[in-house]
């Protein structure tokens, strides 16, 4: 059994509760942000290295495959030091590489200072996760989580407009160095009210299923960051993903040998994380293509500028926050399977609709039908993150977060590559120079339909799947 701090052996109240999600919250949105800002500096910082702004996608894929190499470890180190240790250490980790990047003179040292970055945000979400799930009892998971699944949301949607004010307004630097007060705030608030849980006997570290599942994931993510982009030969593409398909089959033989794998695959056995990672793994590619597809579709397709397009996406992030009061209600009315399938399918098609945009749209109907898929996609968000744990026993938390956040972390990859490609198409099958609104609906459209799929999956569920955590009782 877990040994509690003494902290945590105290009564949990429901102020304690919202607080200790409100820390691991505010902790994953500054890794959110902090992902997705970076990618509007770029050019400005390609010009003060001087450097070609194509080699500075660098900067982003480095940060990728640090996540994929430390997140299998995230739940050995977690239950071998403690959840408060490892998650006010990752905290620590992230902020010195934010400071790092800030006082970067040269590609080189951006990439080695963005790696160290990377090493604090694979702890921060697979622990700040964990930290939730030793902390708050099962019928109060769903209003934690609804918290926590916030920055999910917002980060990739406000990224790139705070970017652009940042970098228009201020200097690249503070892309970085706005994450140092968020992170002393954090480092303190974690040492204050987060209860420090472990495992007594966690075993020794699994050195060679660590390399090889990072491999494994580093190679996945790797080709899909950069297929497409013609940023190296397509030969080195494919020994890149053949390495990372031949480390993951051989993880695959070495997990089988293990009493306590790094990523534990014996958990897909329980219907209930079964379906939310995989029918999440599918929700969330149209989820992780929309914040690429609409921002380019406004300004290369509408003529709207940088900041006209950003205060139009963050749409999303409003009608996101708006769902957090009813979320609770909505799974207790419905139930979890109810709801991942028909709302599953309704978030689906209002991202189809987003296909449908033209210049002549009212902008009052853009921001409509933003607001309305952003508010019910954090439902659905919150209900898949939920559920995933509703069969998990307590000695597999540490193994089901890391699972989950390893899957998580590659799902929200995969819509890229995909709506990038099919734009690719579309547009050299129309011979258009700069895509046009037609282009991107193909995208939106082919996206939308993978999304569409997690609805009927998530049908394998039972009528009274989730109930402890739902509160709804079968009529």
């Amino acid at each position: 059994m877990p040994v509690r701090s003494a902290l945590a052996e105290a009564e949990v109240t429901p102020a304690r509760l919202r607080l200790v999600a409100l820390i691991v919250a505010c902790a994953l949105f500054m890794q959110n942000l902090d992902s997705t800002v970076i990618s509007t500096a770029l050019p400005t910082m390609a010009r003060a290295f001087g450097e070609d702004p194509v080699h500075m996608n660098v900067a982003l894929t480095s940060y990728l495959f640090a996540l994929a190499l430390f997140v299998p470890a995230s739940g050995w180190m977690a239950d071998r030091f403690g959840t408060r240790t490892v998650f006010r250490a990752a905290i620590a980790v992230f902020t010195v590489g934010s400071v790092l990047c800030g006082r970067a003179d040269s590609l080189a040292f951006l990439v080695v200072s963005r790696v160290i970055q990377g090493a604090g945000g694979a702890m921060m979400l697979p622990v700040g996760r964990l930290v939730l799930l030793r902390t708050v009892p099962k019928n109060r998971l769903v209003g934690a989580m609804a918290w926590v699944t916030m920055p999910a949301l917002i980060g990739p949607v406000i990224g790139p407009p705070v970017g652009g004010l940042i970098v228009t307004y201020l200097s690249w630097r503070w892309i970085f160095d706005i994450n140092v007060p968020i992170g002393v705030a954090g480092f303190i608030l974690v040492s204050l009210f987060i209860a420090d849980v472990r495992d007594p006997a966690p075993g020794k570290l699994d050195v060679v299923g660590l390399l090889l599942s990072g491999f494994a994931l580093a190679g996945f993510m790797g080709v899909l960051e950069l297929v497409g982009r013609h940023l190296v030969p397509i030969s080195i593409l494919v020994v890149v993903g053949a390495g990372g398909v031949l480390s993951g089959c051989l993880y695959a033989l070495h997990a089988r040998r293990q009493p306590r794998p790094l990523l534990d695959f014996s958990l897909f056995r329980l219907p209930t994380f079964a379906v939310s990672v995989l029918a999440g793994s599918l929700f969330r590619v149209g989820v992780g293509a929309q914040p690429f597809l609409l921002p380019m579709m406004l300004q290369l397709g509408f003529g709207f500028s940088p900041a006209h397009s950003g205060a139009v996406t963050f749409a999303s992030a409003l009608g996101a926050i708006g769902m957090k009061p009813g979320t609770q209600w909505m799974l207790r009315r419905f139930g979890f399977k109810p709801t991942l399938v028909v709302n599953g399918m309704v978030c689906a098609l209002g991202l189809a609709v987003c296909a449908a945009f033209r210049p002549a749209w009212p902008i009052a109907a853009i921001y409509a039908c933003l607001m309305t898929t952003g508010f019910l996609r954090s439902l659905q968000f919150t209900a898949y993150n939920s559920i995933a744990y509703a069969e998990v026993p307590p000695a597999r938390m540490s193994a089901a977060t890391t699972l989950y956040s390893a899957m998580q972390q590659v799902s929200l990859t995969v819509g890229i590559p995909i709506s990038a490609g099919v734009l690719m198409l579309a547009r050299t099958r129309a011979g258009h120079a700069v895509p046009t609104p037609a282009d991107f609906s193909e995208a939106f459209l082919v996206v939308a339909a993978v999304s569409f799929l997690a609805g009927p999956m998530s049908l394998i569920l039972k009528r009274d799947a989730g109930m402890e955590m739902s509160g709804h009782r079968r009529s």
